[in-house]
Order: structure tokens, then C-alpha cells, then sequence
């Protein structure tokens, strides 16, 4: 990352564990040479063992990596990178409106059949990624589950985790696979509005819809890095760190490219 990202990402980190007293051994590599080799990971889609030797070793990337997602510090980072990102765009740092979709993907030969499925209607063996958005484009919370499991059953569990955390949000925008009484349930249990925009029936070719582009430029992002364009991870937890590691680089280059320029 240039020293204009770095920057902006040093003063979010999570504070180690010894720095604070807690314990612990000091850690043998600079966080940023960790998060390039991270950043590195995710973009190009390498294994573990085929991260270039410029960075620390993979095993201690690796361990890095585990130990994040694990504490779910990779989420905490990821947090803490979008209420300053919306904060630098004069937005309130808890968003009060957001996006809900999913998004099926095959998956290799690494992913158990304990965590994969069969879309019948992409027609996709894999898993799916259900995720949440601010009316930013930005990630609010993601779920990793088989292709199988139906849109509607992940977004209860989903949109209950996502309204827990965000106390703002109050109105959530879907298609028509959230229909039926996951809208009632949404008003009723989380005190959320879930509003479909449905696609209509004369419309003919590709249409962009309003709200529903906001998602798919998300997913748009997401396939451009090369670890995520096909699901490899063993565990839906990696799946889903590796999601939110991608949005962490695409909100530092935001960052970075507001930071005032020096006199």
C-alpha cells in the first residue's frame, strides 16, 4: 500500500494484544508488510505457500489471517475503515437505509458437501454469499452459506445480525426473492422496513434498477479480486473474510484519494 493508505489504515488497526498490557509475545512483522501480503492474497487468488518470498513468511501471514478471523478483528478493521469513509463523505457514520442480495458461486474441490449446494435456478453448485450494503455501496454485514439455502431463510438471520449492530438502520431495499413473510416478520421482530423493487413485467433487456445496482456494483467489485471470483475456502468463516479483506482495500484507495494533499 503507498504511504497515503497507510496513512489512513495505521490509527484503525486493532491494538495487539501486549501493547495494551494483556500479555503476549511482541509480534515479529510490521502489520503493514502483513496487510500487503494479505492484500496481495486476496487480489490475486495465489495459495497460502505461493505468497513471494518479498513478504514475511506465509505461514505468519496465514497465522495473522487466522487469528483475525478467528476474533473477528478483520471485521472490526472493516468497520472502523466504513464509518471513516462515510464520515469523510459528510454521511452519518451508522447508515439508517441499505441493500440486501446474494450472489451464487461455484466452489472447488476444497468445500466440503457439509457447506455446498445446488442453485436450481442459476444452476450453480456452490455456495452463496448474501450480503448488505449502505445506500454507499458499502459493506454492512455478510453471510457465507450453500447455494441451496433459500434467499429469504439466510436474510432472516443475516438482516437480525446486520440491525443489531447498526441501530440506525430503519428501511432495507430487496427483489422479489424477498418476498412473502420475511416482510412481516422484518417490521414485526427487527422494527425494519423492507421494501421490494420489483422489475416489471414489460420491461425488456437489461434495466437498471433503483437501489438494486447499488448491490451489484458491490458483487461487480468483489469479482474483480481473484480469490473471490470462485469460492476456494475451506470454512464459510475464510469465505467471508475474504470478503471483507476485499472491501478494506477498495475503502483505503477511497481514503487515500481524499486525503489532503501535503503543502
Amino acid at each position: 500500500m503507498t504511504d497515503a493508505e497507510w496513512a489512513e489504515v495505521r490509527p484503525l488497526l486493532p491494538v495487539p494484544g501486549w501493547m495494551r498490557g494483556r500479555g503476549g509475545r511482541p509480534e515479529g512483522y510490521c502489520h503493514r508488510a502483513i496487510l500487503d501480503a494479505i492484500r496481495y492474497f486476496v487480489d490475486n487468488g495465489v495459495k497460502w505457500r505461493a505468497v513471494p518470498a518479498d513478504f514475511p513468511p506465509w505461514d505468519r501471514v496465514y497465522a495473522f489471517f487466522r487469528r483475525w478471523r478467528e476474533n473477528a478483528l478483520v471485521k472490526e478493521f472493516h468497520d472502523r475503515l466504513r464509518a471513516q469513509v462515510r464520515t469523510k463523505l459528510g454521511r452519518d457514520a451508522e447508515p439508517s437505509a441499505g441493500v440486501i442480495d446474494s450472489q451464487s458461486l461455484k466452489a472447488d474441490a476444497v468445500v466440503g458437501a457439509d457447506s455446498r449446494g445446488f442453485d436450481g435456478g442459476k444452476l450453480i453448485n456452490g455456495r452463496k454469499r448474501h450480503v448488505v450494503v449502505d445506500t454507499l455501496g458499502l459493506l454492512l454485514g455478510v453471510t457465507v452459506t450453500s447455494a441451496d439455502v433459500g434467499d429469504r431463510t439466510a436474510a432472516q438471520v443475516l438482516l437480525a445480525r446486520v440491525a443489531d449492530a447498526h441501530h440506525r438502520l430503519e428501511l432495507v431495499w430487496a427483489d422479489g426473492g424477498y418476498t412473502g413473510g420475511l416482510v412481516e416478520h422484518c417490521l414485526a421482530t427487527l422494527a425494519l422496513v423492507l421494501a421490494i423493487v420489483k422489475r416489471s413485467d414489460d420491461m425488456r433487456g437489461f434495466v437498471v434498477l433503483p437501489k438494486r445496482w447499488i448491490v451489484e456494483r458491490l458483487f461487480a467489485h468483489l469479482m474483480q479480486s481473484r480469490r473471490l471470483v470462485r469460492d476456494f475456502e475451506r470454512r464459510t468463516t475464510s469465505a467471508e473474510a475474504m470478503v471483507y479483506w476485499s472491501m478494506t482495500l477498495l475503502m483505503t484507495r477511497r481514503l487515500a484519494r481524499s486525503r489532503p494533499a501535503r503543502a
